[in-house]
């Protein structure tokens, strides 16, 4: 009988790992810090201005915006108790491999198109509104305008929802992106004849050909697709996990206090952008309503924007004409402000953050303003493109988010030059 040498070493196969397992990181994710105590003033400073102004819309707009500005109060909360990020998972997933987050944006993607189906589909709709699918054109604006939106959001540390949630957390440098987002897409609105006639094909709506069903059906198997592929590249590259942050102990507290898993952001999430479609008719925006907020400053300081050929455009010059508040986008927008602030309050993390260095405060403006010249070149951001654009099943949102990942590429290679830093295999967290 014949035996191995004692010093050899008999390999077993490793089975392979289930499909809902979770994927391997190159050390276990440390512990969540407990949550700071509530942060009683700024907790009650954001109560009393969400009611305040929730009252005064109610009163005088009515229902309809009044609910739009609820369901940006509630996105605004689950937004900063999940920690719901595009930059960050775009970055995680380039820079080492880590796809936990891309596949938060699957789920909440899939969920979304779900409900689109549903609500489109049987021409559901409250208020008397008619909803509509988010279909954009397909040409060299949306391809250069994902792109440099991209760029910017790596540059600027926060997408177009992301930029809204940490604003109202008291983040300052996120006040520079913001700026810079607001002043960029200003720019985009008024230099609109330079690139309103960039070539494009007709937008491609999935349901127009092959009905809801199968819309439906396509975008949750592409959606799969995704999810394998971003498990198998976080197999081979086994990056580091992501920071855990601060959480309360029990799932009762976490509710209110955070910190929430991101399934349950990407769901509430979903049901809260179905719940803007239900209501208005339209997917959830944001960055249409920096347009406006620039062209009202220029308009205040002497300016004529509606003589822009932007504002000319039938539903832009109705914008542009009426209140702030009787603005879609801008309800939702600021009632994201406020809900994260409330929910920053009680998770005992709202702070206004001191001391920006300036290579930091240089990115952020820089960044804001690629994220608004993008997003109006692309007629859309990460919200308005991305995810209203694939959960309608139209082709322009899959291209958006395969440039998207080429623009977080070239972003990440130039955070560098502002002293920013991007993920490492050997990190702790990514």
């Amino acid at each position: 009988m014949t035996t191995a040498p004692p010093d050899s070493i008999i390999e077993v196969p490793r089975p392979a790992p289930a499909l809902l397992a979770p994927s391997p990181t190159s050390v276990p994710r440390p512990a969540a810090p407990e949550v700071p105590p509530v942060r009683r003033v700024p907790l009650v400073v954001g109560l009393l201005i969400a009611v305040a102004l929730a009252g005064y819309v109610f009163a005088a707009y009515g229902a309809k915006p009044g609910v739009l500005l609820l369901l940006g109060l509630g996105l605004g909360v689950a937004l900063f108790h999940s920690r719901f990020g595009f930059t960050s998972a775009w970055r995680q997933f380039v820079a080492v491999g880590n796809g936990s987050g891309l596949r938060a944006h699957a789920l909440l993607l899939g969920t979304t198109a779900t409900l689109f189906a549903l609500v489109i589909g049987t021409s559901t709709g409250l208020f008397g509104s008619a909803p509509e699918p988010s279909g954009g054109p397909l040409g060299v604006g949306l391809l250069l305008g994902s792109f440099v939106f991209a760029v910017g959001m790596q540059l600027g540390g926060a997408c177009a929802s992301g930029t809204l949630f940490a604003v109202g957390s008291g983040q300052t440098s996120i006040v520079l992106t913001l700026g810079g987002f607001i002043a960029g897409s200003t720019l985009a609105a008024w230099q609109f004849d330079l690139w309103k006639d960039l070539p494009a094909y007709e937008p491609v709506v999935f349901a127009d050909h092959i009905g809801w069903f199968g819309s439906w059906a396509v975008t949750l198997l592409a959606l799969a697709v995704i999810v394998v592929v971003s498990r198998a590249v976080q197999a081979r590259r086994n990056p580091p996990p992501t920071g855990p942050v601060p959480s309360a102990r029990t799932t009762a507290a976490r509710v209110l206090r955070g910190s929430w898993p991101l399934a349950a952001g990407a769901v509430v999430l979903a049901v809260l952008g179905g719940g803007v479609l239900l209501v208005s008719g339209g997917a959830w925006g944001v960055t249409s309503a920096f347009s406006l907020w620039g062209a009202k400053l220029v308009s205040a300081l002497g300016g004529h924007p509606e003589t822009w050929t932007y504002w000319q455009k039938p539903a832009n010059a109705h914008a542009l004409s009426g209140p702030v508040l009787a603005d879609k986008t801008s309800l939702t927008d600021i009632g994201i402000m406020i809900g994260a602030a409330v929910a920053a309050a009680l998770g005992g993390t709202w702070a206004l953050h001191r001391g920006t260095p300036w290579r930091t405060a240089v990115a952020a403006v820089v960044g804001g303003v690629l994220m608004g010249i993008g997003a109006r070149l692309a007629g859309g951001c990460n919200i308005g493109a991305y995810l209203a654009g694939i959960a309608s099943g139209s082709l322009h949102g899959w291209i958006w988010g395969a440039t998207a990942l080429l623009g977080t590429w070239a972003g990440l290679k130039l955070r560098p030059v502002f002293r920013l830093a991007n993920p490492k295999p050997g990190d702790g967290v990514c």
